[in-house]
Formats: C-alpha cells, structure tokens, sequence
C-alpha cells in the first residue's frame, strides 16, 4: 500500500466517504501535516503555518462526527491557502480568507448538485445549511448555531447533550465521544451571547462555553 492509499485508509476513519479522495489530493496539493487531536474545550480545529524548519500543520478534533469533522477541516485548509498567498499580511478571518473557504466548501456543493440523493456527499439538511453559511461565514462554524445545531443531529452519542439544553444550576462534564469523560465538574450559569458563563466546581474558576458543547449531567 503506497502513502497516498495509507491516507486515504486514514481519513476513512473521519470523513464521509465521498469526501476522501479529494481531501487526500488536497493533502499533496497544499502540503500539509493532518493532526487528530483529543477533545479540547476551547476549539475544534487550527491551522499553524510554517515555523521552526516545520510544515503547514492542520488540527482537528478527533470527536467531530464525519460532516462536522470535514467542514472543520475545510475551514483550516481555507486558513492555509490564504496564509500561502497574503503570508500573514491580512485578517486571519477576513474577506480573504472568507473567499478562500467559501470556494472550498462550494467545490463539495457544487459536486452534490451534479449527483442524485443516494450519491450526495451532505444530507438536504446540511446542504441547505451550508448554502447560506458560506455567504458570509464566521471565524468559527459553531459561531453558526443554526449550522451547528444541523450538524448535531448527526452525533453518534446518544447519551450527550448540549449546553443550551440543560437548566441553569445543573452540574455537568464536558461529553468526550471515544474517550473517557473529562473528570472536571462545571455548573451552568447565565448566558452571554453564544456561550455561557460556567464556574468549574474544583478550582471555582469561571469559564465561558460554547451553547453547543456536548455535556452530559452528573
């Protein structure tokens, strides 16, 4: 098995199968090192450019469901291509870079649309949602609460919820699909935008949490 099939048989593991051969061309074509990383409670994904004698590196969350996971992925690579042609020169979310990942994103609807139902890469329900998130999209997708609550559905979880759904005052986890639950306790406070204000239990420390973070009860 050559490397281009070993990553391929990688990215199976995280991707919708339709999406995988293109993101492994996108891999030699842009360069870069894929890391899958666990959980991490302040992002999903990042782009480092390069330093130190080190490639362009991407990271994503091992946790994300596959369609998740690949519109995370997209949004990096977004960051990648913008940082090759402006070299830090302009807003990491700036236009730029917004014309950048919405191109990328539209290459994989634009394909759906050529397809019947059975062979479309997203479901209608995330189509239909990504078609309006990429006419002016965020420095975050889960900044996107319709986007993200869409792409929720498709957790494999079931035990799971998210922020926005438990009452205030309950006390919670942060939900780690795959992995064991993070032994920090967290309880609920008052919302503030697209995050809420929640005081760790052991250190007394306040944090701000996404709505949209999986928790589950203790």
């Amino acid at each position: 098995m050559n490397q281009l099939e070993r990553n391929k048989s990688i990215l199976r593991k995280y991707l919708p199968e339709r999406s995988v051969d293109i993101i492994a061309e996108w891999i030699y074509k842009y360069n870069f090192k894929l890391k899958v990383k666990r959980s991490r409670s302040t992002k999903i994904g990042d782009y480092m450019p390069p330093h130190d004698g080190k490639n362009h590196t991407v990271t994503v969350n091992h946790d994300l469901n596959k369609y998740a996971f690949l519109i995370t992925l997209v949004h990096e690579i977004a960051h990648l291509a913008t940082w090759e042609r402006y070299k830090g020169r302009v807003n990491p979310h700036g236009k730029e870079w917004k014309l950048e990942y919405s191109r990328l994103l539209n290459y994989f609807l634009q394909n759906d649309k050529l397809l019947n139902e059975e062979e479309k890469l997203f479901p209608l329900e995330i189509s239909t949602a990504l078609q309006k998130h990429i006419l002016n999209p965020s420095a975050a997708s889960t900044s996107d609460l319709h986007l993200s609550r869409v792409l929720k559905k498709f957790d494999s979880d079931p035990e799971t919820l998210q922020l926005e759904r438990i009452a205030a005052g309950s006390t919670f986890r942060i939900a780690h699909s795959k992995t064991t639950l993070s032994e920090e306790k967290y309880i609920k406070g008052e919302k503030r935008r697209t995050r809420f204000r929640c005081i760790q239990v052991q250190s007394k420390r306040e944090y701000l949490i996404h709505a949209l973070c999986n928790v589950k009860l203790v």
